[in-house]
């Protein structure tokens, strides 16, 4: 950063920590790009978001940065709060068109109903009878508490893990580290591990819940 960069690549709090300790200055930025910009302008980071840019932002102004704005989903409500760095005339380039309600064709779906005190049994089964003993599985839960418990649940019968935002980051990466390498086969997680991630030859995917 001392020397200058032409690109960089980072968190909201942490250029936010940056711009504070007077180590970055964006005022001649040329280029803003949001990833993810459903979360980025969703309600915890939007806050950052809007004090990053503000410095290279003038209202009406010709000058301001090229923006673009990245993400698989976009809701309405997406649109209206990026119409604040976004030109008049801006492109909307849709990559999926019409088939948003479309799933893959090679994936089978299942619906199984079963009450909560039964879910880790019924879980140990699916798992034993679609991914087998050495397939890979991945296990979405709402929240840290159900990830660990699960984890831990003897009715388990596969080696799992759990991955979630209270373990720390070098613990994730070797967390994930293991799953690849099939040190463990079944992969507890809440939606911290829904974005981003290349997984090769998961066999299954179950959402402990419907998901939001």
């Amino acid at each position: 950063l001392k020397s200058g960069i032409d690109v960089l690549v980072g968190t909201p709090g942490r250029i936010k920590d940056h711009i504070q300790n007077s180590k970055l200055e964006l005022s001649s930025v040329k280029h803003v790009v949001l990833d993810e910009v459903d979360h980025m302008l969703d309600m915890g980071f939007a806050e950052q978001v809007e004090e990053i840019l503000g410095s290279s932002y003038k209202k009406g102004s010709e000058n301001n940065p090229q923006t673009l704005l990245f993400s698989a989903t976009c809701p309405r409500w997406v649109y209206d709060v990026a119409k604040k760095y976004m030109r008049d005339e801006y492109e909307q380039i849709d990559l999926i068109g019409k088939k948003t309600q479309r799933t893959a064709t090679t994936v089978e779906h299942l619906a199984i109903q079963c009450r909560s005190s039964q879910r880790a049994g019924v879980l140990g089964d699916i798992i034993q009878v679609y991914s087998g003993s050495r397939g890979r599985t991945i296990v979405f839960c709402e929240t840290k508490k159900e990830a660990n418990e699960l984890a831990m649940n003897a009715s388990l019968k596969q080696d799992a893990q759990s991955l979630h935002g209270d373990i720390p980051q070098k613990q994730r990466e070797i967390t994930l580290k293991g799953f690849r390498n099939g040190v463990f086969e079944v992969l507890i997680a809440t939606n911290v591990a829904a974005r981003g991630l290349d997984i090769p030859e998961v066999d299954l995917v179950i959402q402990c819940s419907p998901p939001k």
